[in-house]
């Protein structure tokens, strides 16, 4: 007579001679991921607060999940060289590309674009938003936004605000307070940050929309003035600087940055990025770095960023139109 634990390891036995294969089969229907290096595109110079993020984000996800992931700098044409790049690369997840304000701003501030970003990007996560600041020369009779716009309505044409270029968050930044305020300065670009605010705290300059991570040093340091944070809330690395918004009333704007892949990027890998991505968002190092950073964690899932990029280009859009700034054809 056969022993009920005979019998037991018998029937288990069989059941697992019958799914075991199809168990397998179906396990190897679905590759894994990654199994190679993964690139990251950066559509920007390196140094800055893109490569920082990236570099955080990309050596987490190298050590959690097995293969390098590579940033590559790839600048031009206010991010649509990258971009583009991206773009045309294979949907296999091994390609990705940092998205930020200059794809929201270019979908209406560029006519001259040969891609439909929505359309040729699939948003993965968000990273971080960045507030700006309006900064100003200690030369300057100015200590806050309200005495800005009261010296720019005494002294029509004398200000020279600097940004990193037509097009950029900081350049429609100024355009969209020009407007709000009703005021009139010079815009006066550059390429990049640095030798804007170099030139601001000289004198050249009278003052600069820029993002507090390249600016708080110098404000800490008393190199320049700051009057305002572009956001609702303060900055929590410059507590002591109000919202324009106090002033001029539904005065908003930011920088952010995250994550895209080509169109048709499997969804499989696409919420498997994602997972990571805001497991290492949640990570105290990383959440510290990005704190220092004077950035703010852009969490959720994909639907929920690719909400957030139409919110932000819509939000750009009204910008663009309402400070009648375009890029030439």
């Amino acid at each position: 007579m056969i022993s009920r634990r005979a019998l037991f390891q018998s029937t288990a036995g069989a059941a697992t001679a019958l799914v075991a294969p199809g168990w397998m089969t179906s396990a190897k229907a679905v590759p894994s991921y990654p199994v190679q290096p993964v690139r990251w595109v950066v559509p920007y110079t390196a140094g800055g607060a893109t490569d920082v993020l990236s570099r955080l984000i990309c050596q987490y996800l190298s050590d959690h999940l097995g293969q390098p992931f590579v940033v590559e700098n790839k600048p031009g044409a206010g991010s649509n060289i990258g971009t583009q790049f991206v773009i045309n690369s294979p949907a296999d997840g091994y390609t990705l590309l940092l998205t930020s304000t200059a794809n929201a701003i270019n979908a209406s501030f560029d006519p001259t674009l040969t891609f439909d970003f929505a359309k040729g990007i699939v948003p993965v996560a968000g990273v971080a938003r960045i507030p700006l600041v309006l900064v100003v020369s200690n030369e300057l009779p100015i200590h806050d936004v309200a005495e800005f716009i009261a010296y720019a309505k005494a002294h029509p044409g004398t200000l020279s605000i600097a940004s990193s270029g037509v097009g950029t968050s900081l350049h429609l930044s100024g355009e969209l307070f020009k407007a709000m305020a009703g005021i009139q300065f010079t815009h006066v670009p550059y390429r990049g940050s640095s030798p804007g605010l170099t030139d601001v705290m000289s004198g050249h300059i009278q003052g600069m929309f820029d993002n507090v991570t390249s600016s708080f040093e110098f404000v800490r340091t008393g190199k320049l003035r700051a009057l305002g944070v572009t956001t609702r809330e303060r900055s929590e690395i410059l507590p002591d600087v109000p919202p324009i918004s106090d002033t001029l009333p539904g005065y908003e704007t930011s920088s952010f940055y995250g994550v895209g892949a080509p169109h048709n990027t499997p969804t499989e890998i696409v919420d498997l990025l994602n997972k990571e991505i805001n497991t290492a968002l949640a990570d105290p190092a990383i959440k510290q770095r990005i704190a220092e950073l004077g950035a703010i964690p852009i969490t959720g899932d994909a639907k929920q960023f690719a909400a957030m990029l139409a919110v932000e280009t819509d939000r750009w859009r009204k910008v663009v139109e309402m400070s009648g700034q375009k890029k030439e054809p």
